[in-house]
């Protein structure tokens, strides 16, 4: 009698869970509105990861990487780098109940734009004192960019943070004084100084400073590696450890750092790796 009611108890068990897993397929993979995929260097891939109770872990060449969704559906929202070769990259992907797994990642070429630009000779060719100084701000900047919370994203869907004309694209290729620089890695918005700066999405403040090349710059951390980074700013309204609300006032417009005039350098990071801003913009998200 035991053994029967043994074997009942397991064969409920089982029609349970299998039950559980077809209601979990049929739930929606996103919890929050998703970047507009564009699988090349420089843009970011939406991998689907499939149905499971607690979501996977994924990474790319040890790197963590976003997992957005429910239950029902999880998808890993990856950057790939500007530098990257077209052809393919590798997620790894972990699951509590599952083995572990590698999927190849497709990537498409891309071809950008060049700008060739004249510029004070200093901004180009740094004395041993600028030199020195760059160098520290790399290392400190590697520190941010690092930055991991476990918390996800409320949303993949971002605000323009401040109105304005594009003046420079993502993966731009500029030449200043006739010297090849590495891609253009943000968007670049032309507007007056003083102009106010917006939070493109909630996050915490986890970097304030004056930059030789990037001026004044504020750094926000929205979880899960998503980072947004504004710079040549003319003020800075706040302080590391704050939290802001999407569209909350950060700074103002200005022309710091290495600049041919006032605007907004606004550059988005996934996985470490900078992204086209553009891919995160919502149909009507501009700050007004």
């Amino acid at each position: 009698m035991y053994r029967l009611f043994k074997t009942s108890h397991r064969r409920c068990a089982i029609a349970a869970a299998l039950a559980l897993l077809a209601w979990l397929a049929a739930l929606p993979a996103a919890a929050g509105e998703l970047p507009r995929a564009r699988s090349v260097p420089g843009g970011v891939a939406v991998v689907e990861l499939g149905p499971a109770l607690v979501a996977p872990r994924a990474s790319v060449d040890g790197v963590p990487v976003l997992v957005s969704g429910r239950p029902g559906g999880w998808v890993a929202v990856v950057g790939i780098p500007l530098e990257a070769a077209a052809g393919a990259l590798y997620l790894d992907v972990r699951g509590e109940d599952a083995p572990p797994r590698r999927l190849e990642v497709a990537v498409a070429p891309v071809r950008y734009a060049e700008q060739r630009l004249r510029v004070a000779p200093g901004k180009v060719d740094l004395s041993p004192e600028d030199l020195a100084r760059h160098e520290r701000e790399r290392l400190r900047s590697a520190e941010v960019i690092s930055t991991w919370s476990a918390r996800e994203p409320a949303t993949l869907r971002m605000l323009q943070p401040v109105p304005g004309r594009r003046s420079g694209s993502f993966g731009l290729r500029r030449v200043f004084n006739e010297q090849p620089r590495k891609p253009h890695s943000g968007m670049d918005i032309a507007a007056p100084t003083g102009t106010p700066v917006v939070a493109a999405a909630a996050g915490r403040v986890i970097d304030t400073g004056d930059y030789f090349f990037n001026g004044n710059t504020v750094w926000l951390d929205h979880g899960s590696g998503l980072l947004s980074m504004y710079c040549h700013l003319s003020a800075i309204d706040v302080r590391p450890g704050e939290e802001v609300a999407a569209g909350a006032r950060i700074g103002a417009v200005g022309a710091t750092g290495r600049v041919t005039g006032p605007h907004l350098h606004w550059s988005v990071m996934l996985n470490r790796t900078m992204v086209d801003p553009a891919l995160f913009l919502a149909d009507a998200g501009r700050a007004r």
